[in-house]
């Protein structure tokens, strides 16, 4: 229970891009990782990513590239944002 005083944890996505500049990537890199975040999360009905792990990421991952035909450098950022949002939501 959150005492009235303490300010509400800021939203996953905040979080994720607060990390990303914490690390100086480019305005074009966090745009990039926020945009697969956002796709993930519709993927999966819009459940929180603290509710999905491994499993759904790998299953993601075969559908961009399956349906996708997504390149495996693509990919490979969305493994990063991925990362990144994981070490948010825990």
């Amino acid at each position: 229970m959150q005492d009235s005083t303490q300010k509400p944890e800021p939203k996953l996505l905040d979080q994720v891009r607060g990390k990303i500049r914490l690390k100086h990537y480019s305005i074009r890199t966090e745009q990039a990782y926020v945009d697969w975040i956002k796709r993930f999360v519709l993927h999966f009905g819009k459940r929180h990513p603290r509710d999905l792990g491994a499993a759904e990421v790998e299953q993601f991952l075969t559908h961009l590239a399956v349906h996708g035909k997504v390149a495996a450098s693509t990919q490979i950022g969305f493994g990063r944002a991925a990362h990144l949002t994981f070490a948010s939501s825990c």
